[in-house]
C-alpha cells in the first residue's frame, strides 16, 4: 500500500495542492496529513482527493474543530492500522514511545526517516517552505518484508523547476 503523506502546509494551499497532486499521481492510495493543516481550503483539497484520509490537528489548528464533523480530523496521538500495520499519527513529537510499527509526525519542518527497534520514525517535511525554499512530503510504501520511504523536493524559488525530485531509503520490517 502506498501512503502519501503531507505536513505543515500552513498557508500555503498551492503548494499543498502541487504535493497532493504529486502524491496522488504516483499511486498514493491513502493519504496522511500531519498537521497544521491550517486553511480550510486545505481540507477541501483532502476531502476532494478521492482517497481515504486522515488529518491531525497542529498547533495552529485550533480554528478548524469547526469543521470536525465535516472532514477527518483526529486528537493526537491517533492509532489506526492499514495494510496489517500500526500506525500512530501526531503532529508534536511528544508521543515518541515506539508502540507502533509506524509513527508519523510534522511540527519540525524537517524530513526525518529512522528505523529503530521495530518502529518506522516518519516525519515527511514541510510542505510550505517556511523554513528552507524547498516544499517537500512524503510516500511510505508498505510491503510485507520492508517499508519504501520516498522524500520528494520541489524548489519553490525557481520558476525552472516544475517538477519534485525524489530519493527513496528502504528500512526492513521485523517479522512478526
Amino acid at each position: 500500500m502506498k501512503i502519501g503523506i503531507l505536513s505543515d502546509t500552513h498557508a500555503k494551499v498551492a503548494y499543498a495542492k502541487s504535493a497532493l497532486d504529486m502524491l496522488l499521481e504516483n499511486g498514493a492510495e491513502f493519504i496522511v496529513h500531519a498537521g497544521d493543516i491550517c486553511e480550510h481550503e486545505t481540507l477541501e483539497l483532502l476531502k476532494n482527493c478521492h482517497k481515504r484520509y486522515v488529518g491531525v490537528y497542529g498547533n495552529n489548528d485550533a480554528h478548524l474543530v469547526q469543521y470536525h464533523n465535516e472532514y477527518n480530523l483526529v486528537q493526537e496521538p491517533h492509532y489506526f492500522k492499514l495494510s496489517n500495520t500500526k500506525f500512530k499519527l501526531m503532529h508534536l513529537p511528544f508521543y515518541m514511545t515506539p508502540d507502533s510499527e509506524v509513527i508519523i509526525f510534522g511540527h519540525t519542518h524537517e524530513f526525518h526517516a529512522e528505523f529503530n527497534k521495530g518502529t518506522l520514525f516518519l516525519n515527511p517535511g514541510e510542505v510550505c517552505a517556511r523554513s528552507k525554499p524547498i516544499s517537500e512530503c512524503a510516500m511510505l510504501e508498505v510491503l510485507d518484508e520492508k517499508f519504501i520511504v520516498t522524500h520528494y523536493t520541489k524548489k519553490v524559488d525557481t520558476k525552472k523547476e516544475k517538477s519534485f525530485k525524489e530519493k527513496s531509503f528502504t528500512f526492513k520490517r521485523k517479522k512478526k
